[in-house]
């Protein structure tokens, strides 16, 4: 709609121009001058105000990062490699085969001694409740709120949209609805609460987000994002199934954003780009991670063995439509050299990978995984301090989901490495499938929170990481 609005304005005012130059044009210049009727001047004078007026209105609305929060999760959630596997013994104590593959992955999964699972999952055997569930996001949403409007200062009634994204765990009343309860908000408030959409929704929550900015001048956003494990345990035997048992820990985020002018001295970071691509209309990409039942009725999640190979197509995707706004000239240039001799010329060459590293100065990829890290690593020949905020959030916090790209963002904070005009590429992956990507700009230094996720343990960072721990 603003698209078609836009081209009728410029037809328009191209039209106006036009008729008004072609009157005057076979004019001299100075029987130009002697005939200019007030009616002429009135309407190029309207016509100036007119173009300035909707320059004006439809220029996009900039939107800020004021800050955001990561959940830390207590210590007596901790789940170490002796538990996990001791609880997998006595869980599968009939299934020997699964019980090696739990093993297996765990000793490659590149996950630390510190990870959590809600309280729930340590009983034996775990019998999770609706009520568990609800505790585990009170737990997880108001704690990272709390940091939240702690760390802002910011009043839950002046605040004008809220998201809450959660992938598996849909309750009635809404998270979102949990939210503005416990805080009191406004009864205008504009909340949403997606669900279904993967490790990959902090990223859509953001483009909405994004796009409710545009639409609502001098708001106040703000986005929560989690994961909430207690009901989505698998206790079956099968290997594809058991995989997110291995990976999936406790976590959560919240994000504040706004397009308020007076803010952008105080933000921490500006909103330059979000790049959305869905593979959903393949068959194979929308079947590779998938929630539905085994064969004894267990309900998990089922990761396909194409699942690395359908996240690069669409990395790849995705990198066709960032490019263009984020690369240099010189990379687009040799990247669309490259192409024309593979298509035009059928020359025998490899397909030029641009490098990414003269656009971005730092890289938050999805910490799905190690092998998802590896394969990302290699594929934009990045450096093993590019993808260390990555590596050690898998080690420290595990996979959170849609959340673990604001917990590598904290580790950079709290490394210090954020600088005023540095740019970071946020990539998330999931289910659908989807690849979504984000921008930031750095607007000014950034000082490490004494309260924040890493704030205990930072200085223990980066850890030494070996491919195998025998277990």
């Amino acid at each position: 709609m603003l698209k078609s609005s836009k081209q009728f304005y410029n037809y328009l005012i191209m039209t106006l121009i036009l008729a008004f130059f072609m009157q005057t044009f076979n004019q001299s210049l100075h029987h130009l001058f002697n005939h200019l009727t007030l009616i002429h001047t009135l309407t190029f004078t309207l016509l100036s105000i007119s173009l300035l007026t909707f320059y004006i209105i439809n220029k996009p609305r900039t939107v800020y990062l004021i800050d955001f929060a990561c959940f830390k999760p207590p210590s007596t959630f901790r789940v170490s490699y002796a538990t996990a596997i001791e609880h997998g013994h006595i869980i599968l104590a009939s299934q020997p085969k699964s019980i090696a593959f739990l093993v297996k992955i765990f000793e490659r999964s590149g996950l630390g001694e510190e990870t959590v699972l809600p309280h729930t999952l340590h009983y034996l055997p775990p019998n999770p409740s609706m009520m568990d569930a609800r505790d585990e996001s009170e737990s997880v949403i108001f704690s990272a709120m709390d940091s939240l409007l702690q760390q802002t200062g910011i009043n839950p009634k002046d605040i004008d949209i809220l998201i809450v994204n959660c992938s598996l765990f849909a309750p009635t009343p809404s998270l979102s609805a949990m939210v503005v309860n416990k805080y009191k908000m406004r009864s205008n408030v504009k909340s949403y609460n997606l669900s279904g959409m993967g490790c990959s929704a902090g990223l859509i929550s953001i483009d909405l987000a994004k796009r409710l900015l545009q639409v609502h001048p001098e708001s106040y956003a703000v986005v929560i994002s989690t994961e909430i494990l207690t009901p989505n345990s698998y206790r079956g035997k099968e290997r594809s199934m058991l995989l997110s048992n291995c990976l999936f820990r406790m976590g959560g985020a919240a994000i504040l954003l706004t397009n308020k002018r007076s803010q952008s001295t105080h933000a921490k970071y500006s909103l330059l780009h979000v790049i959305r691509t869905h593979k959903g209309s393949e068959d194979k990409s929308y079947r590779c991670v998938s929630q539905e039942e085994d064969s004894e009725g267990h309900v998990g999640i089922a990761l396909n063995l194409d699942l690395m190979a359908i996240a690069a197509d669409s990395l790849k995707s995705n990198i066709s439509t960032i490019g263009p706004l984020v690369l240099p000239v010189t990379e687009q240039l040799l990247f669309l050299f490259n192409l024309l001799g593979r298509k035009m010329f059928k020359l025998d060459l490899k397909p030029y990978i641009p490098n990414f590293k003269k656009a971005f100065d730092h890289f938050c990829i999805h910490a799905g995984g190690r092998a998802v890290i590896d394969e990302l690593q290699k594929r934009l020949k990045l450096s093993s301090e590019h993808v260390e905020a990555s590596r050690m959030t898998l080690h420290r916090f595990g996979n959170t989901s849609s959340s673990s790209l604001w917990y590598e963002l904290g580790y950079m904070e709290a490394k210090g490495r954020m600088k005023k005009g540095d740019r970071v590429w946020q990539i998330g992956f999931g289910s659908g499938f989807k690849c979504n990507s984000a921008v930031w700009e750095c607007n000014r230094e950034i000082e490490a929170t004494k309260n924040g996720a890493w704030a205990d343990c930072i200085h223990r960072y980066p850890a030494n990481e070996p491919e195998i721990v025998k277990l």
